[in-house]
């Protein structure tokens, strides 16, 4: 196993469950990348009692609320122990390669020979950054999620944005906060209320079974594969931080960033479209979501959110010279990292090929944890249970029962 987050602990669970000898090796410590690559405001954008895994749930004395960072990695830390995985901590793993009957792991505590890996190193190990940063003027200060804790960290001065997830709206409006002027850059999104009917949209989610949509019941995967993370934040008030929030905060709104050229950021137009999208797929959403609540006989005022509003002038360039932003804060989405990867497994962007979570071609080799594995959920905690139960129950059937 690579990778003692949630789906590799998950996945331990299932192995011990059937009496599967087996390691889990971890770069860091258990849930690492809670501790360590997380800015310090963040928390979890489902809310406490959905949070469970295999045997173990959210007991704590505020289900309605949200982790932060430091106490997911606690919570998934306290599965590690129940679960009583076998974790090797602060051990890198180097290379993973074809070798006699299966697979030799190299690793910085040395090599391990497996009859089958299962890759569970998570799908966030690196920013996405694209190409047109290195234009930028040297003056300008560039930070991704994973460098970037807190406003004190920056430069006084406007920022800038990129990209309009959950990341992205979070940051923007923490930003602005500060005092800070900020513009947003927005491409496609998915925008979602943080409360539906008198409860937290990702309990319609759940209860709707929109989560449970299996892998080979999609239409277009690739692309369901590919969406951002719906605008949404975790706070006490349960509030919707979507662009009507963010504009109401005094955040300017602008096109998808298209490229550099003399110093200035030009961006695209049609901000129109692309809200009215958001606002379309957001409704669609939330109509199977009163379809379901009709035939499960669930009263309840129907309130529809607001429509994107369009700004009057959205500005098509800046001038990255003139001083009117200090700081490009790039949320541009993230990446697994699979250079240790030494099995030809991946595909020409560099991705790894499987089916719902089984890798093709490759006997003996897995993954966990990937946006929609084999479910929509897949990603979240609470997803992992099932992806983990029939990955499992597949890697224990080619191994001969």
């Amino acid at each position: 196993m690579v990778g003692a987050g949630h789906a590799g602990l998950a996945a331990s669970h299932f192995l011990s469950a059937r009496s599967i000898d087996h390691v889990v090796l971890e770069r860091g410590e258990v849930a690492n990348s809670w501790r360590t690559e997380r800015w310090d405001s963040l928390r979890l954008l489902t809310p406490n009692w959905l949070s469970r895994l295999p045997g173990h749930a959210y007991d704590g004395p505020d289900p309605d609320g949200y982790m932060t960072a430091g106490e997911v990695a606690d919570f998934v830390e306290g599965f590690a122990k129940v679960a009583a995985a076998p974790v090797r901590t602060g051990t890198q793993v180097t290379s993973v390669a074809a070798g006699p009957g299966g697979y030799r792991v190299r690793t910085s505590g040395g090599e391990i020979l497996c009859r089958a890996v299962v890759i569970a190193s998570g799908a966030c190990n690196r920013p996405a950054v694209p190409a047109l940063a290195a234009a930028l003027p040297p003056a300008i200060e560039q930070r991704t999620p994973f460098d970037y804790r807190g406003p004190e960290q920056l430069p006084d001065g406007g920022v800038l944005v990129v990209g309009a997830s959950a990341t992205g709206v979070q940051l923007a409006a923490e930003l602005r906060r500060s005092g800070r002027p900020v513009t947003l850059a927005v491409g496609e999104h998915t925008r979602l209320p943080r409360t539906y009917r008198g409860r937290d949209v990702l309990w319609w989610m759940d209860a709707a079974g929109v989560w449970d949509q299996r892998h080979d019941e999609i239409d277009d995967l690739d692309r369901a594969r590919r969406l951002p993370s719906p605008q949404l934040v975790g706070s006490a008030e349960r509030a919707t931080l979507d662009l009507n929030a963010l504009t109401a905060l005094g955040v300017q709104l602008v096109g998808r960033w298209a490229a550099v050229r003399d110093g200035r950021a030009l961006f695209s137009g049609g901000l129109r479209n692309v809200f009215a999208l958001a606002d379309l797929k957001q409704e669609r959403l939330l109509d199977t979501f009163d379809a379901w609540a009709v035939g499960a006989g669930i009263d309840g005022e129907v309130e529809r959110p607001e429509p994107t509003r369009v700004p009057d002038k959205a500005r098509l360039q800046l001038d990255l010279n003139g001083g009117e932003i200090r700081t490009v804060v790039w949320a541009t989405g993230f990446r697994p990292e699979y250079g240790w990867l030494d099995v030809p497994v991946l595909d020409a962007k560099g991705r790894l090929r499987h089916d719902g979570g089984v890798v093709p071609g490759a006997p003996g080799l897995y993954a966990l944890g990937l946006p929609v594995l084999r479910r929509r959920k897949s990603t979240f905690i609470h997803g992992i249970e099932d992806d983990a139960r029939e990955v499992v129950e597949h890697l224990v059937t080619s191994l001969g029962g």
